[in-house]
């Protein structure tokens, strides 16, 4: 799954920590959505998502190779 996360984090002026602590997980785990090694329950998307105002699609969009299931 593709993400905008770095560009939003980035342009709020949050390190991966600082957003880590304001949604309740791990460095770690900001780091490896990031890089696409994690793709986040449905319940931390919705926390990214209110974080920055927006819509879960907004952050995240599924790869054109995804096969539906």
């Amino acid at each position: 799954m593709e993400n905008d996360l770095p560009r939003r984090r980035e342009a709020a002026g949050l390190s991966q920590g600082e957003l880590a602590e304001a949604v309740g997980v791990t460095r770690q785990t900001i780091n490896a959505i990031e890089r696409d090694r994690y793709d986040p329950s449905l319940d931390l998307a919705f926390k990214l998502a209110a974080h920055f105002e927006c819509h879960i699609e907004d952050i995240f969009q599924p790869e054109e190779n995804d096969d539906e299931t």
